[in-house]
This record gives C-alpha cells, structure tokens and sequence, in this order.
C-alpha cells in the first residue's frame, strides 16, 4: 500500500512540467473544511494554512486545524504543524520541493504527542489558473510509530491572487483532506 500511494504521487506529478505564464508562488494564506477518514469514527471541522518565502529557495509554513470526532461523547482535537521548505526550480513552472516540519497533536486530557514529519515531491503549474503537486512523506512522533504517506493537492485560480485549495494526504490508517479559498501573493 504505501509502495503503491508513493508511485501514484510521482505518476501524477508528471505531468506538472508543462509549462505555464506565471511560475508558482510560495506566498499564500489559506483557510476552509478539514476532514479526517478513518477505519473507525471520522473527524471534520476548520484549518488554516499559510506559507512565506524567505528566499527564492526556501519558505517557512505551517497549519492548525480543529477538527470534533463523530460518534458518542465531545471529543474535539487541534493538530498543528510548523516547518521550513526548500524549492528548487526544475523549469519556470515547476519545483522540486522539500519540506521538514514539526508536529503537535492535542486532544485535551492528556492524550497529546508530539512529532516530525519530512516530504519531497513536484509542484508545478500546468496553466496559468492550475497547479498542483505530489509529494511523498514519512511522519514519526513520541506516541505513534513511523509511517510513509503520500499527499497530493491542487490549487484553481480565479485570478492572479484568489483561487480555491485542495489537499489530501493518504496514510495506511487514515485519509486527511482538506478544501477552502486560498489568497496569495
């Protein structure tokens, strides 16, 4: 399985090489619906996410999310990551990208653990009102053993600065999605 979620990132992110007018942006703000699917009760509710340029080559980023478990009882959780990124440019419009971030999982009561996570993968523009990107990714933390992960996003502009996100992260025990309005600059 997590063979398998790994080649299907790299497969779609070839075609991202196309080229396209307005290169990709590491500067944005994004906010929307978080979901969590899982072979027991699933979760949704609210995130944001963000991302700023420091240099042509490296970004920092992060993400918090709330989301309430289904199911008898109110058991809500935050989960929240920070981290730094390294682009580097294949062609006008598409990136190498890697990524290391710290994670924090938090569902009050004690239950909480703390973690890493590290990705790599394309991200590119295949027009000028689309991009996407693929990426593979091993997450580890004090609580929870290593696991690899495949994500895979995409992003549709309206314009230049406004358009909608979406992600998605496929790990052997769950599915994390997200969609909302992205701004960027």
């Amino acid at each position: 399985m997590k063979r398998s979620v790994l080649l299907l990132a790299l497969l779609v992110a070839a075609p991202f090489a196309a080229s396209a007018a307005d290169g990709i942006s590491y500067n944005y703000v994004q906010g929307g619906y978080v979901a969590t699917n899982t072979d027991g009760p699933d979760a949704d509710g609210w995130g944001v996410a963000g991302s700023a340029a420091i240099s042509n080559n490296f970004h920092v980023f992060g993400d918090f999310s709330q989301q309430d478990l289904d199911g008898p009882g109110n058991i809500d959780f935050d989960q929240w990551r920070a981290g730094i990124g390294y682009n580097h440019a294949l062609s006008q419009n598409m990136d190498l990208l890697s990524r290391v971030a710290y994670e924090k999982f938090d569902a009050g009561g004690g239950l909480d653990s703390d973690g890493y996570s590290v990705e790599a993968g394309l991200r590119g523009a295949m027009t000028p009102q689309f991009e996407g990107y693929a990426l593979a990714g091993y997450e580890d933390g004090d609580d929870y053993d290593g696991e690899f992960y495949g994500r895979l996003g995409a992003q549709v502009k309206f314009s230049p600065r406004w358009g909608v996100a979406a992600d998605v992260k496929f790990v052997e025990d769950d599915t994390q999605w997200f969609v909302g309005p992205r701004l960027t600059w």
